[in-house]
């Protein structure tokens, strides 16, 4: 029995921890380096900017095969950024350490992703969709290690959790049939692929400010530890979501998770009570889970597999791109105007995807009529 698929979830459920264990901690890191909502933005966004570059250069190690080397790297990295939060609650450390975690967790998702994509052909949907529940059960780990309390404690138990997955990675063999996947910048010209990036993007912003930037709002009324508790049962929540929009159409679960994952989002930063941010955090939960999945689907749709490296960079850096507007955005939001008005970044996120879909669909049919003109002029020569 191959142990190769427990690996991957486990590597998986690591890299979502490692987005997530920041969460509860945020008041703390607040409290600690008096920062307010902007500034913890800031510090949230350094993550997907080193993500950015992760993706860039996991790209070359996952098309040659060589996916377990590309996840020793990566988890290296995450490791001595999380090293930057136990020695230390200095901004100036914090900054570039959460940069170094976000750097390894660029290469830890492609490292996941090429790997479950080499065991699934021609049920590539449905294997995403299961390595994204993957990552959504795992990120309940994250704010189980926040509830620890403090910034040192959580990051410190991360880190030990890092090192035992670079014990695990001899279980990740390489599969009986190694498939080849290689780079084809012509796939960045298809309408479907910018639709499934655009609705990563409204997935991810929204992952940002519920991560990012809603902690500061609960923690009014929520001790850390609670935080905590309730991020990890959104996590729960978001596995189960992924799984089922693996088996709808993944244009209709990108719009009905849009526009659950505004609701959601707007209603949290209305409401000033624990009983109704379980409802609402729930809403965006499943807006998110729904929203991301579908995003992957349509990519699939789009874009053959075996040419998807240079799709799945973009594609994962135009998402992680959210989760670096999504803090920003959120906090100054937050700070200028207050919590209330928190729906807004995600509102003009969807509002973008739909814009964009508008567009595409009045340039393609204006290219058809082109067509259809032509041919009628060559018909009469």
């Amino acid at each position: 029995m191959s142990l190769a698929g427990p690996a991957i979830v486990g590597l998986a459920a690591l890299d979502a921890a490692g987005y997530s264990v920041i969460a509860p901690a945020l008041p703390a890191i607040s409290a600690a380096t008096g920062a307010g909502p902007a500034l913890i933005g800031a510090l949230v966004a350094t993550f997907p900017a080193g993500a950015l570059v992760g993706f860039v250069l996991a790209g070359p190690g996952v098309r040659h095969g060589r996916t377990r080397e590309v996840l020793a790297a990566s988890l290296l990295v995450v490791a001595v950024g999380s090293l930057g939060f136990v020695v230390s609650d200095d901004l100036v450390v914090l900054f570039p350490a959460r940069t170094l975690m976000g750097l390894g967790s660029g290469g830890l998702w492609m490292g996941v992703t090429f790997a479950t994509l080499e065991r699934a052909p021609g049920r590539e949907y449905l294997g995403m969709s299961r390595l994204l529940a993957s990552y959504s059960a795992g990120s309940l780990i994250g704010p189980a290690l926040g509830a620890i309390g403090g910034i040192r404690g959580p990051f410190a138990a991360y880190l030990a959790l890092v090192l035992v997955g670079l014990l695990a990675l001899p279980l990740l063999r390489p599969p009986l049939e190694r498939r080849t996947f290689s780079s084809d910048w012509s796939a960045l010209r298809l309408p479907g692929f910018w639709f499934a990036c655009a609705a990563g993007l409204v997935a991810v912003i929204g992952l940002g400010i519920i991560e990012g930037v809603l902690p500061l709002h609960l923690a009014a009324e929520l001790s850390q530890a609670q935080i905590g508790g309730l991020y990890a049962g959104l996590a729960f929540l978001l596995a189960g979501t992924a799984v089922a929009a693996g088996y709808a159409a993944p244009r209709l679960v990108i719009w009905v998770g849009t526009a659950l994952l505004v609701a959601g989002i707007a209603l949290t930063g209305l409401a000033d009570a624990p009983a109704s941010w379980l409802a609402t955090l729930a809403v965006a939960g499943i807006g998110f889970g729904l929203t991301e999945t579908g995003s992957a689907g349509a990519l699939f749709e789009a874009v053959e597999t075996e040419r998807i490296v240079t799709a799945m960079i973009v594609w994962s850096q135009i998402g992680i791109a959210g989760y670096l507007l999504g803090p920003l955005a959120g906090g100054v939001v937050a700070e200028g105007l207050s919590f209330t008005w928190i729906g807004i970044v995600p509102l003009v996120a969807a509002m973008g995807l739909v814009t964009l879909v508008v567009a595409l669909r009045a340039r393609y049919a204006a290219a058809a009529a082109g067509a259809t003109s032509t041919s009628a002029r060559n018909g009469t020569r």
